[in-house]
């Protein structure tokens, strides 16, 4: 299976990094690619073995689901790991370089899109990502 990394640098303090990366009410305000889509819901249990469900929708109601998964790992403002529920691993890395926070995404493809099209998304809402937490 193909691995696909993504990257940000954040210009923010880590632990308010880290509490945006996970906590619902601030993954409301960025885990969407585009403005023409939002995501409505989040909820989440942070501990080892608990679960997450971020619901993505687009605006004009015309497309939606649901982004879920298990946390298999949790290293407090270093490393989340978590797997979707068709069994796909992601890793999240978090690393203080020079002024900023480095956050890496490495997540296994799925096989309806190409790589590339699943590196451009998952990148736009790294970017969100990114905005939201340096607005904090």
């Amino acid at each position: 299976m193909e691995i696909i990394h993504i990257e940000a640098l954040v210009r923010q303090r880590l632990d308010l990094v880290w509490q945006a990366y996970h906590d619902p009410s601030h993954v409301v305000k960025w885990n969407f690619a585009s403005a023409d889509w939002h995501c409505p819901t989040a909820k989440a249990s942070f501990v080892e073995g608990g679960s997450f469900s971020h619901r993505m929708e687009a605006k004009d109601g015309s497309f939606g689901f649901d982004f879920e998964g298990v946390y298999d790992r949790i290293e407090p403002k270093s490393h989340i790991r978590y797997h979707l529920l068709d069994n796909r691993v992601v890793d999240v890395a978090f690393a203080k370089k020079d002024g900023f926070v480095h956050v890496a995404v490495a997540f296994e493809a799925e096989t309806m899109n190409s790589p590339e099209l699943q590196k451009e998304g998952w990148q736009a809402i790294l970017n969100q990502f990114k905005r939201h937490s340096e607005s904090l």
